[in-house]
């Protein structure tokens, strides 16, 4: 198992069978949330960091076998995989700008709010989850390698694992809090809306959208210099 493969499979198991199993609260009980939390983002910062560096060095051997394609994407997929990616970016940055119950840190504030599902939290109460998950399906359209199935694959599943166990969590800490916030909102996005147990406000969105958009065409225009493929621009 090359340096890339690791750190993916370490990074996957610290998220699902520590964040999100007993583990999570036995170690908390013996250290403390805050102290927890600051290890889990070292750990996190530094798993990414070692994938990062894996991945170059596994894309600059010609000879790893990870580079090989199990499918050869069709070039009509490319602008479907964009959408779907940008409407990642658009769910998932609204998400971040959204602080809600489901959002480290503001997981007690936000329940004790009048109102707490507000701006993207409308669509769907994990938005920044699903945003990463539809920049993985998108990224899986456009990518055949092994890495990428991999790499985007083992993501995509780990945030929508991780949706429900934010939900577990959230209902553990403050039951009646949760039950308010929980009937208001619905893990899979636009349920609430549909079943109109609430209802998009614009209002909150718009700025929050535009900002989204923003960050998704500066990354897009980077993104051959950064990774070595063209976002806008079918590739031949």
């Amino acid at each position: 198992m090359n340096a890339f493969a690791l750190a993916l499979t370490l990074f996957v198991l610290l998220h699902l069978g520590v964040s999100a199993t007993g583990l999570r609260a036995r170690i908390v009980s013996r250290i403390g949330e805050g102290p927890y939390r600051g290890l889990f983002s070292v750990a996190s910062l530094a798993l990414l960091a070692w994938m990062v560096m894996g991945f170059r060095a596994m894309r600059a051997d010609p000879f790893d076998g990870l580079n090989e394609s199990l499918w050869w994407p069709p070039y009509w997929l490319h602008w479907l995989a964009v959408t779907i990616v940008g409407l990642g970016f658009l769910l998932g940055v609204a998400g971040l700008l959204s602080p809600g119950p489901t959002l480290a840190g503001f997981e007690s504030r936000a329940l004790a709010q009048a109102e707490p599902a507000r701006g993207a939290l409308r669509i769907t109460r994990n938005p920044f989850l699903w945003g990463v998950a539809l920049w993985a399906a998108g990224h899986l359209l456009a990518n055949g390698e092994r890495w990428a199935v991999m790499l985007f694959g083992a993501l995509g599943a780990m945030v929508l694992f991780g949706t429900r166990s934010i939900d577990r969590k959230g209902a553990a800490r403050d039951p009646d809090g949760w039950a308010k916030f929980a009937a208001a909102t619905s893990n899979i996005p636009f349920g609430a809306t549909v079943q109109r147990r609430n209802k998009l406000a614009f209002s909150e969105l718009w700025w929050r959208l535009l900002i989204a958009l923003v960050v998704f065409l500066a990354v897009g225009l980077a993104h051959r210099s950064l990774f070595g493929a063209a976002v806008f621009s079918t590739p031949r």
